[in-house]
């Protein structure tokens, strides 16, 4: 059951919105990120993520920003992630 919801937004060159659902479903996938921190973690809609626990607010943000970033989905400038809670 994934009990845990969290809400995940982008920013790109100052503009704020929520994150692709593709863009989640990539990140979360272990054959993309080689990591098992988001295994239990179940992307549903556009900026709407599920966990069965508690994610880790400083890996929720820091490894979807270098990941990101280095995808290209910044259009060459750096993406910055906020995690809430919902």
């Amino acid at each position: 059951m994934y009990a845990q919801k969290f809400n995940v937004n982008v920013v790109v060159r100052g503009e704020s919105r929520a994150c692709p659902l593709d863009w989640l479903d990539q990140f979360c996938m272990r054959n993309f990120t080689n990591s098992a921190d988001f295994d239990d973690t179940l992307p549903v809609a556009d900026g709407r993520n599920r966990s069965q626990f508690p994610p880790d607010s400083r890996t929720v943000r820091r490894r979807p920003c270098r990941w990101l970033t280095q995808r290209g989905k910044g259009e060459g400038q750096p993406v910055t992630v906020h995690v809430t809670s919902s």
